[in-house]
């Protein structure tokens, strides 16, 4: 029977790449004292810009799919699901909340996570809230199109109990101080994903307990840039980790490594992509016509009006066309296009 152990954390065993990854994270989330109370309005944006895109993308990980319009309306709205679908994404958006709202108070654990997904499938006919009834497995279709069994996960009769272990072994790691927590997360997702508990939704169930254990621990990027959205850009490197990560594990003689290289690389985009929002200019957080010209400047391809705008969703259009304005004066950057196609770019030699 799979044993859950995580002591090997805290025993000098994780290879020196992924302690990097982790320090990294640690030295950009500590540049983010002050930023909640300098830009109070930006964040909030920023918060609900990316609640848009973890919905979108966490579902679309798992091919349930709508239109970006009917997402923005559901995510932001009280608009009524309009098929199978919809259901399964209100269904996230409403679970996604609670983590979002009572992330402090929420534990690691059983009821938690059943809670979790009754609320997920409470729209979907089949409904949710319980372990699995009937053994799963874990499919796979090759570059014919043949389907194989890529994973046998616990069989449901052993998932209660499996389930119960895995959750006193996690809640052991978090009252080891020798323990990072932060590469305390990735073992644990990796393990629930082996056990596949649920008949249906184990991978957004995963990305949900994902975020509730990062924010607990203190790391707050997804809130802000959508942790869902960076795997599901990137979900082949994802599903080529777990599949590593996975194997041999039922005699517990799998590597957590390769996922947790890939967990902690996803996460590191996210502070990455939240840090570019804040540019630094001579110790100081850089003023609105200075984090315009960075956004511009470091653009590798022709940047528009718009994508300014949703990356600094605090700075009006106004200030950014007249930032942009006096950057081509300037001869800093050049336009490119015209009327709604017009963009911007770094101008050679600059």
């Amino acid at each position: 029977m799979r044993r859950f152990d995580y002591t090997f954390l805290g025993q000098g065993m994780v290879p020196a790449s992924i302690a990097n990854l982790a320090g990294a994270i640690r030295e950009i989330k500590a540049m983010e004292s002050g930023r909640v109370d300098l830009f109070p309005d930006m964040l909030s944006s920023l918060e609900q810009i990316a609640r848009v895109a973890s919905v979108k993308g966490s579902n679309a990980i798992e091919g349930i799919v709508t239109t970006d319009q009917r997402i923005r309306e559901i995510v932001n709205g009280n608009t009524a699901p309009l098929n199978h679908d919809e259901m399964e994404i209100v269904g996230y958006r409403d679970a996604l909340g609670l983590v979002h709202s009572n992330y402090p108070t929420m534990e690691i654990n059983s009821p938690i996570i059943l809670g979790l997904h009754r609320t997920m499938l409470s729209y979907a006919p089949q409904g949710g809230g319980a372990y699995k009834g009937s053994d799963n497995v874990i499919m796979e279709t090759d570059t014919f199109g043949a389907r194989h069994i890529r994973f046998t996960p616990v069989a449901a009769a052993e998932t209660p109990a499996a389930m119960e272990r895995l959750n006193l072994a996690y809640m052991s790691a978090c009252s080891d101080s020798s323990i990072n927590s932060l590469l305390l997360t990735p073992c644990f997702v990796l393990d629930f994903l082996c056990i596949h508990p649920f008949t249906d939704g184990n991978g957004r169930i995963s990305r949900l307990l994902s975020l509730l254990m990062l924010y607990k621990s203190g790391f707050d990027a997804g809130k802000y840039v959508s942790f869902e959205e960076q795997i599901n850009s990137a979900k082949s490197q994802y599903y080529e980790a777990l599949r590593m990560s996975s194997k041999d594990w039922h005699t517990s003689e799998n590597s957590y490594f390769p996922f947790m290289e890939n967990f902690l690389t996803t996460l590191l985009i996210c502070y990455r992509k939240l840090n570019e929002r804040f540019d630094i200019v001579q110790g100081k957080y850089a003023t609105k016509a200075e984090r315009i010209e960075a956004a511009v400047l470091r653009s590798i391809k022709p940047i528009s009006k718009k994508e300014i705008s949703d990356f600094f969703p605090d700075i009006s259009p106004t200030t950014i066309e007249a930032a942009l304005g006096r950057m081509v004066r300037n001869g800093k950057i050049t336009k490119t296009g015209g009327a709604r196609s017009t963009k911007y770019i770094k101008k050679i030699g600059q």
